[in-house]
């Protein structure tokens, strides 16, 4: 079957475009950003690339239109697909009746850790011989690629409450119909779908509603918001982690953790990855890897050999003794989590967290009044104020002269670069490329240093 696919360029649906090709198909594609390192992925695949779209792309008469929840009504080929009466699906759909039908998904939810958590359990799975499938919204280093077809029954993916299309508005994650679900945490995010934290809760019980009273769900055991979905109705048994009734971590010295299912001793972890969110997480993956045969102590094993994840808390380089670092968070609960963790990895060292709020939901303010808080352990805080619906200097006042925010991204770029010293250790937050400012202030601090 040839199968063209609009908005090719994104994480999922360059997935989806990958696992497609693998399993047989002919798969084209386009965007309307057609670039690295997406599109050099893809065209080393053999799949063939258009940029924009153009109503043109009619003539390729494909089985298939794929559709991606970047386009919407008035997308000059969507219109073009409408009007000739083409069959369409959006890609959540594709993957779920194409390829998750015959498989056993393991699927990871939550507003924050889908990626990592998702990272860890395909990695359990892989290194304990079972060669899963996945497809995970960012790059595991342990495999150097978003997604695989896999060659045997198991499938890990991360469930995303965002919705589907313009034309299904439903979750992504209602599609895939997991055997086994990690419940990570629920909090209120996108700001532009959903209105209030009740909403959000309303998908996540629509998600639990698909899930077969055979299976298992792994959640959350301190967060209420879970327990309040699990309220409304849940068929599925269920264990928790961060609990002491379920699976808990128990720290014993640095970088080093002990495992724990109810109280009883499982395996020390001693690994590089930072913070307690990523010991929850670690929690998650083993109590799901569990459900698909992996014995507990064999999954701790694993984590110890577990890369992380790309822009997870990734070390970009260092240049006068400046580190910089590179991590996804944009919203206030994940940028607290991680300046917690490089706080517990660095002690006293001077933390300079860089701040870009990208998310629609951090663009329009809805959170910015928890920004503050959540920059409690960096030394200096420095914002990229420009394209925001609201006064970050004003929000960030009460850091006083901590914060300091800039419009214009190289006069930021040489703020850091003046303020930063050896030894300090710069975490560049951002869920976007935030103009590649990683390699501009390593260069501009290697510059400095050569010039001293």
């Amino acid at each position: 079957m040839h199968i063209h696919i609009l908005g090719i360029c994104g994480t999922f649906m360059g997935g989806i475009a990958a696992i497609a090709q693998a399993a047989g198909h002919r798969v084209t594609g386009c965007d309307a950003n057609v670039y690295p390192p997406m599109s050099m992925q893809l065209l080393a695949q053999g799949i063939e690339l258009f940029e924009g779209y153009g109503a043109d792309q009619l003539a390729l008469k494909p089985d298939l239109w794929v559709i991606g929840n970047v386009v919407s009504r008035g997308n000059s080929l969507m219109e073009a697909i409408l009007d000739q009466g083409d069959h369409y699906v959006s890609g959540p759909q594709w993957l779920a009746d194409t390829i998750l039908a015959d498989k056993r998904v393991l699927a990871v939810a939550g507003t924050h850790g889908k990626t990592t958590t998702s990272s860890m359990l395909a990695w359990i799975l892989e290194d304990a011989g079972l060669a899963p499938g996945f497809l995970i919204g960012g790059i595991p280093q342990n495999f150097g690629v978003s997604a695989r077809l896999g060659n045997k029954k198991h499938f890990v993916i991360e469930a995303d409450e965002y919705d589907t299309a313009f034309f299904d508005k439903r979750s992504k994650m209602v599609h895939y119909r997991p055997k086994v679900a990690i419940l990570n945490n629920i909090e209120f995010d996108h700001a532009d779908i959903f209105a209030d934290l009740a909403s959000i809760e309303t998908q996540f019980h629509n998600f639990i509603r698909t899930i077969a009273s055979s299976g298992q769900l792994i959640v959350n055991g301190a967060d209420p918001a879970i327990e309040r979905v699990l309220d409304r109705g849940c068929w599925t048994p269920v264990e928790r982690f961060g609990v002491k009734e379920g699976w808990s971590a128990s720290k014993v010295a640095k970088g080093c953790f002990d495992v724990l299912y109810q109280g009883m001793f499982v395996g020390q972890l001693c690994w590089e990855l930072l913070g307690e969110h990523n010991r929850q997480n670690a929690l998650a993956a083993i109590a799901a890897a569990r459900v698909a045969g992996v014995d507990p102590a064999r999954a701790v094993q694993s984590l110890a050999h577990f890369k992380s994840v790309r822009r997870r808390m990734e070390l970009r380089g260092t240049a006068a003794g400046v580190a910089v670092w590179d991590d996804f968070a944009h919203h206030p609960s994940a940028i607290a989590a991680t300046l917690a963790g490089l706080r517990d990895h660095v002690g006293r060292a001077r933390i300079l967290a860089v701040l870009e709020p990208r998310s629609n939901t951090m663009k329009a303010g809805v959170m910015k009044d928890r920004v503050p808080a959540s920059l409690e352990h960096a030394d200096r805080v420095f914002c990229y104020s420009a394209n925001l619906g609201w006064d970050a200097t004003a929000t960030l006042a009460p850091l006083g002269e901590r914060a300091r925010c800039e419009a214009d991204l190289e006069r930021l770029v040489g703020a850091i670069s003046a303020e930063a010293q050896p030894g300090d250790q710069v975490l560049i937050m951002s869920n976007g490329g935030f103009g590649g400012i990683h390699d501009r202030l390593l260069a501009e601090l290697s510059k400095r240093a050569a010039e001293a």
